[in-house]
């Protein structure tokens, strides 16, 4: 892998970059993974002009704002977004996810959610008899509707009487959006989509998915495609992820399937994220997947390998392909050689894991075979044309 800076280029590339630490354990991952881009940068010829942008519990305690117009604009103004944690016991729960998070993925319009489930040589799991060749597959998340967009209300609240309704948004526009992401990631790898949905159950928005699915996989008839219900997937999943290459699916079993995957790939301190905003109008935002864990913030205990993931999804993303697969298979060498993957067993501090990741990516190591970081730069890249 030969760096650009090494080639000479003429000129070096540059981007902007929001940083939102957020609340407990997010500004030491983040912190952990700005030393591994001071790495990158260096190896691979290119800059970054970096924001900080105080969004989390803290602001809000402090203003009574969440997400304000102007951090909105702020953030436009920059390439990408890395993102640390948000949440604080005191703050009623809820509150900072939906009027920052989930306000953001909305503002921003970042259409999509992938989380790689990839487990890394090394890397001890919970499942029995798992190796890493049976362990590779992305989930593409619809981003912006389903559960968590529609609408809820709840009268006689207090009351024996209550009664809560809860809805779901579905619309040809999103779905197609991911189902088309999805088909095009598949292509890049070894070109299979499952859907995941429950369209025995939930009728109307299990066709909606069926019948897009359809209409696009006929623009790619070298992609397989099949289709699982997400409590089948639980049960496959853990058992035989082998079985499954890009799954897409709603936003609501997307995001739980995914903490499932976690497991898989040994815990969610090494889950990484990226909501990705597929037109350019405004940055992704990329993000490790663990909270703001409050119980360990400020100990070192925590694992910055998922926020060193989400940076390569990051640097993937803007088109920095050979600094994106170098920061995974740093990431992957020194996650390896962890005797444990959190707390104090880790053999270091959060701070001191990031620095030895700086340092692999430094080495021109053997890369990661098959990484989702150059398959992501790829459809990236053909998306911009």
């Amino acid at each position: 892998m030969e760096s650009p800076g090494a080639a000479g280029a003429a000129e070096t590339r540059s981007h902007r970059l929001a940083v939102i630490g957020g609340d407990g354990i997010g500004p030491e991952v983040t912190a952990a993974a700005l030393t591994v881009l001071d790495a990158a940068e260096a190896r691979f010829g290119f800059t970054t002009e970096r924001t900080d942008v105080p969004l989390g519990a803290d602001n809000y305690l402090d203003t009574g704002e969440l997400l304000t117009p102007e951090a909105v604009e702020l953030l436009r103004g920059h390439d990408t977004i890395l993102f640390g944690a948000i949440g604080s016991p005191r703050v009623t729960p809820g509150i900072l996810e939906r009027g920052v998070i989930l306000a953001l993925r909305a503002e921003l319009r970042q259409a999509i959610n992938l989380r790689p489930v990839r487990l890394y040589p090394g890397v001890p799991t919970p499942i029995a008899g798992l190796t890493p060749e049976r362990c590779d597959l992305v989930v593409v998340r619809e981003n912006s509707e389903g559960s968590y967009v529609g609408g809820g209300s709840t009268v006689h609240r207090g009351t024996p009487g209550a009664v809560a309704t809860q809805g779901s948004t579905n619309t040809w526009y999103a779905v197609h959006r991911a189902v088309d992401f999805a088909f095009r990631l598949a292509q890049q790898r070894r070109r299979r989509v499952t859907l995941c949905h429950k369209t025995n159950v939930l009728v109307e928005a299990g066709a909606l998915w069926s019948d897009v699915v359809e209409e696009v996989a006929a623009r790619f008839p070298d992609v397989e495609h099949d289709y699982v219900h997400v409590d089948a997937m639980c049960m496959h999943l853990p058992v035989s992820p082998e079985r499954f290459d890009v799954v897409v699916t709603d936003n609501l079993f997307g995001d739980i399937i995914t903490d499932l995957g976690a497991v898989l790939q040994g815990g969610l301190g090494v889950a990484a994220s990226g909501n990705l905003n597929l037109d350019g109008s405004a940055p992704s935002m990329f993000e490790p997947v663990h909270g703001s864990a409050p119980d360990i913030a400020g100990r070192g205990w925590a694992n910055p390998a998922g926020a060193a993931l989400s940076l390569a999804l990051c640097l993937a993303s803007l088109g920095e392909g050979d600094a994106a697969a170098a920061v995974e298979s740093a990431t992957a060498r020194v996650l390896a050689e962890l005797p444990e993957l959190s707390g104090a067993g880790m053999g270091g501090s959060t701070a001191e894991l990031g620095e030895r990741i700086a340092a692999a990516v430094q080495d021109s190591g053997e890369g990661v075979q098959s990484s989702l970081m150059t398959q992501l730069a790829a459809v990236q890249a053909g998306l911009r044309d």
